[in-house]
């Protein structure tokens, strides 16, 4: 053996015998750091202090790694285990189990065939499965001055529709109509096609609907209309902050903020347009304002084509 392996042997077998130095440590503050975003179970502000501490101290990088890797694989786990459960309680569920709905109450301001104010009120309640949703909406506007009553507009409607891929669902519709002053008892429609959810991120919701529609409208003086016709949605949501939103929804009806929708025939073609701002009084509470344009082409004699409705009220969540 030669020299050099000689003394390198002899370095390497002393050495063995003498503890090394550990490796540093993670500073105990910037453990701490992390440790309470960590607890906090919000990926963003991990990834965050994460990269600030690997930034003040890159001799740690690797360390800070292995503590966010272990934080990912235990919030994957978590997730994967609330979706399970999550899922197997909408399997077990009965049919009055998983609902939940909003109450609204406020005053309306309306133009075209009245102009005054009264009162509004609404209820929705949805049901939302593995696939199915079920919403049952409705409305009454009503005001009464002088021993008169000066508006009376009643909507219903029940929507189910069912989920065939990611992006696309199956809808029907049932609504209910009856508003003297616009020249019909009852107005009655009919309707199913398809649904695409074109945009689905957290903040922003956009889906659009199309598809067939049979409408029956029997008119205060007597007369009863049938007619096919087509029907056209727009569904917008905008989460503009934590306490406010935008929103343009599935027809007036929902009110969960406001609707463009419009239900074609060559008849009469009717079309709602309704924008809403929603901002957030407590957890549960909202204050609401939103303004509906309301069209008719071929309204009964006597009513014009355009009514509009504002309305201010308070809606609670359950």
């Amino acid at each position: 053996m030669s020299a050099g392996r000689i003394v390198s042997f002899t370095i390497a077998a002393a050495l063995a015998g003498v503890a090394q130095p550990a490796l540093a440590e993670l500073p105990e503050p910037v453990r701490a750091m992390i440790d309470a975003a960590i607890a906090t179970g919000d990926e963003g502000k991990v990834r965050t202090v994460a990269d600030i501490a690997k930034q003040t101290n890159p001799a740690d990088t690797a360390e800070i790694d292995a503590i966010v890797a272990n934080f990912n694989t235990a919030l994957a786990a978590r997730k994967k285990a609330e979706e399970e459960a999550k899922l197997a309680a909408l399997r077990e569920a009965d049919l009055f189990d998983n609902w939940s709905g909003r109450g609204e109450l406020g005053g309306f301001r309306s133009t075209g065939n009245t102009s005054n104010t009264g009162l509004t009120a609404a209820l929705s309640l949805d049901r939302q499965g593995i696939k199915w949703r079920h919403r049952l909406t409705g409305r009454a506007d009503y005001q009464r001055a002088g021993g008169v009553t000066t508006r009376e507009q009643y909507l219903a409607r029940y929507e189910p529709n069912v989920n065939v891929s990611d992006n696309f669902y199956v809808y029907a519709l049932a609504q209910y109509e009856a508003d003297r002053f616009q020249g019909f008892d009852a107005r009655y429609a009919i309707s199913g096609g398809m649904g695409y959810q074109a945009i689905k991120a957290k903040d922003v919701q956009l889906s659009l609907k199309a598809g067939p529609a049979y409408r029956v409208t029997e008119f205060t003086d007597g007369r009863s209309e049938s007619r096919i016709a087509g029907l056209l949605a727009l569904d917008f949501d905008w989460q503009i902050t934590d306490r406010l939103k935008l929103t343009q929804d599935t027809n007036a009806v929902a009110e969960t903020g406001g609707s463009a929708v419009a239900i074609i025939d060559s008849r009469n073609t009717s079309i709602d347009l309704v924008t809403g701002l929603d901002a957030a009084i407590a957890r549960k509470l909202k204050a609401r304002f939103s303004y509906a344009v309301e069209y008719d082409s071929n309204p009964a004699p006597g009513a014009v084509q355009t009514d509009t409705l504002s309305r201010v009220t308070l809606i609670y969540d359950f």
